[in-house]
């Protein structure tokens, strides 16, 4: 059996309830691309945390080309739940089929995406903001939808973009102070 399977075999085997299942569930939602454009948004719209916003939403942009956009088409990797040895079927997903493939994990590389400037910018929220994005990963292989190297891979490119995206609108915002805006 495929160790990834066996390892969200174990997930559930372990922590399944119907209490985690709702929480997951409605969790995962969380990750949508909507939520941390929105963020990005309110955040640029006040002064004091311009730069994150701006950053924030450079680093989304990034990971969504490189991503989403790219690397899920390059690697064309099925969900896990069409393997045939894993513990639920298609039926059983609590959330809606995803249409599109499973390498890397967006979700998981929005919500690092997010974090990873945050916590660059400001400590503690960040933090927090870490180990809310922890737990949409997880979710992510909760619910059968992404094999824990799917996690790994958006977290490593969420890193990269997220580091990216501070050096881009760093360069951006010296433009700026520069020209005495």
């Amino acid at each position: 059996m495929n160790p990834e399977i066996s390892f969200l075999n174990g997930i559930q085997e372990h922590l399944q309830s119907p209490g985690m299942d709702i929480f997951f569930k409605y969790y995962t939602h969380l990750g949508e691309a909507v939520v941390f454009i929105a963020l990005a948004v309110l955040l640029i719209i006040f002064k004091k945390t311009r730069k994150i916003g701006v950053t924030v939403l450079l680093a989304l942009t990034l990971g969504t080309l490189i991503g989403n956009l790219i690397l899920k088409n390059v690697f064309a990797r099925p969900r896990p739940y069409n393997d045939a040895n894993a513990l639920i079927g298609v039926a059983d997903l609590l959330i809606k089929k995803p249409s599109d493939y499973s390498f890397p994990s967006g979700h998981t590389l929005a919500g690092f995406n997010t974090a990873l400037v945050v916590f660059y910018y400001k400590k503690i929220p960040g933090a927090f903001a870490l180990l809310a994005a922890a737990l949409l990963a997880f979710s992510r292989m909760y619910l059968y939808v992404h094999y824990p190297t799917d996690i790994i891979g958006g977290f490593i490119l969420a890193v990269l973009c997220s580091v990216s995206a501070f050096y881009m609108a760093k360069a951006v915002f010296k433009k700026q102070e520069l020209a005495g805006r």
